[in-house]
């Protein structure tokens, strides 16, 4: 377990439990209570949690962790997902991404794809709109890619652009496809958000899109967060894992929702 790893897992465990003690989280962490104390105090330095006598108890945005502390949760699966969301483009298409990990990864699938980048055969490039500002960083070196970012107010725990700065570019566009990663998707509820600036980001990118793929690893299967995003009427796709299973998946499909597991 490298660091990212060990702080992403430290944080979910303050979170679930509330409190936890340094003895406890070198033990289940296979680490030493010198390790534990440094990580701890790093993560109070950052606002993650709070520090106490012995350990730490949970600051409320540990609830919703920032995006470079989620890069080693399923990271082979979300790259599974992104290929497979990515193999959907064509060249000349609007797409249209959020943030997210997943998210992400589908921009760099998209971005490496080789038979997207041949200007001199006369093919156009393909145009992606995105509220996510380290995508736009990534993908705006790549010369067969065309980038239009949304304006909006960055929020540090995902990198989105969110806010009524946000509506006006994605009022006036239209997609041939929307890419949302989120961080619930039920069968019955739909595609939600912890953040409800996010979510109503997201919402507009979706009605402005001809068709809408969701992107999600079996972790954010059957549960809800706090602002939907989509209802599951509203979503054409769901890429994600084998790790959903028969049962989960029959019950998207019930909602007329296609699943692709990668």
């Amino acid at each position: 377990m490298n660091r990212y790893e060990r702080l992403n897992a430290i944080l979910e465990l303050v979170a679930e439990r509330g409190r936890i003690d340094v003895e406890t989280l070198a033990d289940e962490l296979g680490v030493s209570t010198a390790t534990i104390r440094r990580d701890l105090d790093h993560l109070a330095q950052q606002q993650f949690l709070t520090r106490t006598r012995g350990g730490a108890v949970a600051h409320s945005v540990a609830y919703d962790l920032p995006l470079r502390y989620k890069t080693a949760r399923q990271a082979t699966e979300k790259q599974r997902i992104g290929q497979a969301a990515a193999d959907l483009v064509a060249v000349g298409m609007v797409i249209g991404i959020n943030g997210g990990t997943t998210a992400t990864e589908v921009a760099r699938a998209i971005a490496t794809r080789t038979d997207l980048r041949s200007p001199n055969e006369g093919r156009r490039a393909i145009t992606i709109v995105t509220n996510a500002v380290n995508i736009a960083n990534e993908l705006t070196v790549r010369p067969h890619v065309k980038i239009v970012v949304t304006g909006g107010v960055a929020r540090p725990q995902s990198y989105e652009l969110a806010g009524p700065l946000a509506t006006h570019i994605l009022e006036g566009v239209s997609l041939d496809l929307a890419i949302l990663g989120a961080d619930a998707v039920d069968p019955l509820y739909g595609a939600s958000a912890h953040h409800e600036g996010e979510a109503d980001i997201n919402k507009l990118m979706a009605s402005r899109a001809r068709r809408v793929v969701v992107v999600a690893d079996s972790s954010k299967i059957g549960g809800q967060a706090f602002a939907r995003i989509r209802r599951p009427d509203e979503i054409d796709m769901l890429i994600t894992d084998v790790g959903v299973g028969d049962d989960a998946v029959a019950k998207f499909e019930e909602s007329g929702v296609q699943v692709m597991r990668v």
